[in-house]
């Protein structure tokens, strides 16, 4: 953990740079490896073809990410993080939320318990 997940309309493909946007989230997320472990850093992007936004009358785009994190952390740092990812979406998608209906939001997920998994990247890390 962590893993960011970012949804996307279709309509916005050509002009989003999604891979841009996972790397520089991965930038802010390595960063932070004083509260997130590198070896367990994911990101990905779903991009949607069936999706309505509010009437359906324009070409309306959204963006929606989610981070997922184990617990642990405290409130401030968790605030502090995801104001950072979310500033990094605001200006990598600035642009077009200036051309276009276009919503940008970012949830968290916080795992109330522990997860089931197995990862030997971390040994790389620790080097």
């Amino acid at each position: 953990m962590p893993h960011f997940i970012v949804e996307y309309t279709d309509n916005i493909k050509d002009e989003a740079d999604i891979a841009g946007l996972l790397k520089k989230v991965h930038d802010v997320l390595i960063s932070r490896s004083d509260l997130f472990p590198v070896g367990g850093i994911r990101s990905r992007a779903i991009e949607l073809h069936d999706y309505r936004i509010a009437d359906g009358a324009e070409d309306d785009a959204f963006v929606h990410a989610t981070l997922k994190i184990g617990s642990g952390r405290s409130p401030d740092e968790k605030k502090e993080a995801c104001d950072q990812l979310f500033t990094v979406m605001e200006e990598h998608f600035a642009d077009l939320f200036n051309m276009r209906y276009l919503a940008l939001s970012m949830e968290l997920y916080e795992f109330p318990e522990a997860t089931y998994k197995r990862n030997n990247i971390h040994v790389r890390f620790k080097k």
